[in-house]
């Protein structure tokens, strides 16, 4: 007899079948028991009203994995509406461990730091099992989204000769005797390789050396990276950022619809065009001093509400930082050339994408890392590759964990990340 899942059941009223799962709960009551069994696709309950199989199940501890036969019926009280009656239960394992928190409970009552030190068992809990599925759901939506437009997807290296990118904020590791660091981003293999493409895509980790402690940092996450060429400037890239957004919220919708109603949310619909407003302008809403270089995490949240009250959207893009906040590669606008042709954008009141036009001409980042006081022999292998022709172009970065913890309203990015690494946390 083929194994089915708990979500299978109703279209197998009055027949016999098989389970298997985790002993979620046990319910003992006097005249009857009952056998709450999770798998991956949810709960099924088992009616046990033997003497013998009560016995058996009085016996077994909660997540002692297990297979159970029997007669699917119809029951309008049951959880999805059915049940196993006249259950056979047979473990398939040694009894389990009862993990220290009750998995079977609405909500996880432990510590988030006890959580994560119990990883691999709070990750069964409905609730985080569910973000990670939101997770999963929205990685799918951004590839079928640049798939769509002709997005190739590249796999960039992951150890690197220098740290150049973003200073000395980098992890550092013995490369068979030579020194090398872990990537801060797949920022300069993007660019190049529009150089081939045209149109690419990477979803990967990144490793920042950065000491933040905070709800919203980790020291490596998952960045969803695109690049596109032939852009007019950073408009463009906002275009396509746009679209993707939208294909991913769409995708966590379709594909992880049940997780999402786990949760108690729902997604959020991406305007057909996403308010913009120029970074001089959002220091003047946010209520901040003019000379202000760059947005403190409180003017984010004032521009966050301006968004949903004089636009009713919970995007919102800020354009025009300061050159002097940007890295070298990013493009200044002919007009206004302190400021970048390069944006933010904020959903929920928070920054979850940086993106923009590059320079594209080799005289452009001489020039550009001569006024930094920066050499040029450490970008070498990078800067080279201007010199044989590249096109305009732009790209972005989605920081997911941060994405999926705003979108399901999670306090904390580690409560969304199925194992985080940050400046305290290297295990489980």
């Amino acid at each position: 007899m083929q194994r089915i899942l708990s979500t299978q059941l109703s279209a197998h009223v009055g027949v016999p079948v098989r389970i298997a799962g985790w002993v979620h709960r046990r319910r003992l009551l006097k005249s009857v028991a009952f056998l709450i069994v999770r798998d991956a696709a949810g709960l099924a309950q088992v009616v046990v009203a033997d003497p013998a199989v009560r016995a058996e199940v009085e016996a077994l501890t909660e997540e002692t994995v297990v297979e159970v036969t029997g007669t699917v019926v119809a029951n309008p009280t049951a959880r999805a509406g059915v049940e196993l009656t006249a259950p056979t239960v047979r473990p398939l394992g040694p009894p389990a461990v009862p993990p220290p928190f009750d998995l079977y409970r609405p909500a996880l009552t432990a510590s988030l730091p006890t959580q994560l030190d119990h990883a691999p068992v709070a990750l069964r809990h409905p609730t985080r099992a569910a973000a990670l599925r939101v997770s999963a759901a929205a990685v799918a939506g951004f590839r079928a989204a640049l798939d769509a437009r002709d997005f190739v997807e590249i796999h960039t290296p992951k150890v690197v000769g220098s740290s150049t990118e973003s200073g000395a904020n980098v992890f550092a590791l013995d490369w068979f005797g030579r020194p090398a660091y872990l990537a801060q981003s797949p920022q300069f293999y993007k660019q190049l390789m529009v150089g081939v493409f045209e149109r690419v895509y990477e979803v990967g980790p990144v490793f920042r050396a950065e000491p933040h402690d905070t709800v919203r940092h980790l020291a490596q996450y998952t960045s969803l990276d695109a690049e596109l060429s032939f852009v007019a400037d950073h408009r463009d890239v906002m275009v396509v950022l746009r679209d993707t957004l939208a294909g991913m919220l769409g995708s966590v919708t379709e594909r992880a619809g049940a997780a999402l109603a786990t949760l108690g949310v729902t997604a959020p619909d991406v305007p057909a065009e996403i308010p913009a407003v120029h970074f001089t302008e959002a220091l003047r809403i946010a209520g901040a001093p003019a000379d202000e270089p760059d947005l403190a995490p409180a003017h984010e949240r004032a521009l966050g509400d301006w968004a949903r009250r004089e636009h009713g959207s919970e995007f919102l893009f800020v354009t025009g930082y300061p050159m002097a906040k940007r890295p070298f590669y990013t493009h200044p606008d002919p007009a206004r050339p302190a400021y970048s042709n390069g944006f933010d954008l904020l959903f929920r009141g928070l920054e979850l994408v940086t993106g923009g036009q590059r320079l594209h001409r080799h005289a452009d980042y001489l020039a550009a890392l001569a006024a930094r006081g920066e050499p040029v022999e450490p970008y070498a292998g990078y800067v080279d590759a201007f010199r044989h022709g590249m096109p305009p172009h732009g790209g972005f970065a989605i920081g997911l964990e941060r994405f999926v913890a705003r979108l399901t309203g999670a306090t904390n990015v580690r409560e969304v990340t199925a194992f985080p690494r940050d400046l305290h946390r290297l295990t489980p």
